[in-house]
């Protein structure tokens, strides 16, 4: 029998040919599935009359002297927005859009169009040392946006109670002498989330796409914030794709890499970045299950390569205990209190995995 011929036993692995007509099989069956989401997906989507919504207000780039006028601003948007959005007859979209309207809401950016783009700051940005930047995965829309600052909130809570033993501790705010740090969260839905059943989750363009703006973004709040104020960006699930792309650009301290699915860079070094590279994964998320490869398909790459929380990556892995993709910023949990720790550049307690 020749060695083309050869059958393989179990266990034993295939020869060459037999894996190259394997993956070959496979990456048609890949593209058989992404042919029909996209066919279905945006059918599906397109059936949905789109909500009328008011340009979004014409601010300058954020300043510390004009954080107020811009919340200001923002909030009257969303509430025109509101009032559009119910006329309408979309009381679910009024709803999200009356929330984001409320007094005690700090927005630097609102767009009720679409999908809906929303930057939000929880905490005092014009006085903070220690800031956090948010970046969310699929399906976060001004609809969904609550789930999103949830875990913000938990995050500006946490610092805020480690914050106060920081500061018994005699630490040094980067602004003054011996006080306690000041913190602010920022929630940054400042692109446009890829559906998790659809075609644009299996890609980086969506990434891409939002990588600009981020870089925008990171650059504006220095202007707010200062060069010396430690900025971390924490990216989850999909928002780690657009915090890979983003990565080279991006005037950062530390980014954090929760629920990721891969970022686009086989490694730490690829990413190209001065910033320190953290990564986790809770026992019970089932991103574990994703495969970290990728695969060009007809000009199009599929999937987001090396697994961060690998080795061979090289991020700084930190413990995430037992909990599940979107328990990560859940009040009492152990991921949370390492977010927390990295966001306040107390390193050193951050427990490892």
């Amino acid at each position: 029998m020749s060695h083309s011929a050869h059958s393989a036993q179990p266990g034993e692995p295939l020869p060459l040919p037999l894996r190259v007509r394997f993956l070959r099989r496979l990456s048609r069956t890949l593209l058989a599935a992404l042919v029909t989401a996209a066919v279905v997906v945006p059918v599906s989507a397109a059936a949905r009359p789109r909500i009328p919504a008011p340009a979004p207000a014409a601010l300058a780039p954020p300043a510390t002297a004009t954080l107020d006028q811009a919340y200001t601003a923002n909030r009257a948007n969303a509430a025109e927005a509101s009032r559009m959005a119910a006329a309408h007859g979309d009381r679910t979209r009024a709803a999200a859009d009356r929330a984001m309207a409320a007094p005690s809401r700090h927005f630097l950016t609102f767009d009720g169009r679409g999908q809906g783009l929303a930057v939000e700051v929880l905490g005092d940005l014009a006085h903070a040392d220690r800031v956090a930047v948010l970046v969310p995965g699929s399906d976060t829309t001004l609809e969904t946006y609550g789930r999103f600052r949830a875990g913000a909130a938990a995050l500006q809570d946490r610092l805020n109670s480690l914050d106060h033993r920081h500061g018994a501790h005699g630490s040094h705010g980067t602004h003054g002498s011996t006080s306690r740090p000041h913190t602010a969260v920022i929630a940054w839905l400042g692109y446009e989330t890829p559906g998790t059943v659809s075609t644009t989750v299996l890609t980086t363009g969506r990434a891409e796409d939002a990588a600009p703006p981020l870089t925008r973004f990171i650059r504006e709040l220095r202007g707010v914030v200062g060069e010396k104020a430690h900025v971390s960006l924490l990216g989850h699930s999909y928002g780690t794709v657009v915090c890979g792309r983003a990565a080279r650009g991006l005037d950062v301290d530390d980014i954090a890499l929760i629920g990721s699915p891969g970022t686009g860079a086989d490694s730490v070094s690829a990413l190209r970045t001065s910033a320190r590279i953290w990564a986790a994964r809770g026992a019970d998320d089932w991103i574990v299950n994703v495969p970290h490869v990728h695969a060009d398909l007809f000009g199009t790459t599929v999937g987001f390569g090396a697994d961060p929380v690998s080795p061979a990556f090289g991020a700084h892995v930190f413990a995430a205990g037992a909990g599940g993709h979107s328990d990560y910023f859940k009040p009492g949990s152990v991921s949370l209190d390492n977010l927390a720790r990295i966001v306040l550049g107390d390193t050193s307690e951050v427990s490892r995995a």
